[in-house]
């Protein structure tokens, strides 16, 4: 079993910074990619950032130059860091990540979810 488990998330001004975090744990083997994603009310969910295992990033044209997305491998750990946050933003944010577990193929593996609100 895997576990993702989020935090950071919390209530901001326009303009603040949040950081998110998001610890993996249990039968890991290797991890892949890993990823945030978000859903807002009423909207599907969307791909916010995401790191492979090189360090490689992408990021949803929305939150460029805005959010930086770094791994620490030795912790598995993904974090997401949002600067000048917008109301826009506001959403659950989802971690997500590419795990093969001892035994077991390569599945995904998502979080709870944390909730980030941007309103003054």
């Amino acid at each position: 079993q895997v576990q993702l488990v989020e935090s950071g998330g919390g209530l901001v001004q326009p303009g603040g910074s949040l950081r998110l975090s998001c610890a993996a744990s249990g039968s890991i083997f290797s991890i892949y990619a890993m990823g945030w994603y978000r859903q807002a009310p009423g909207k599907q969910r969307e791909l916010v950032a995401a790191i492979t295992s090189g360090g490689s990033t992408n990021y949803a044209d929305s939150v460029k130059c805005r959010f930086t997305i770094s791994r620490d491998n030795a912790k598995n750990t993904v974090y997401l860091q949002m600067n000048s946050l917008k109301p826009e933003d506001t959403a659950v944010y989802y971690c997500n990540a590419e795990v093969r577990a001892i035994a077991t193929p390569v599945d995904d593996y998502w979080g709870q979810g944390t909730q980030v609100t941007v309103s003054s």
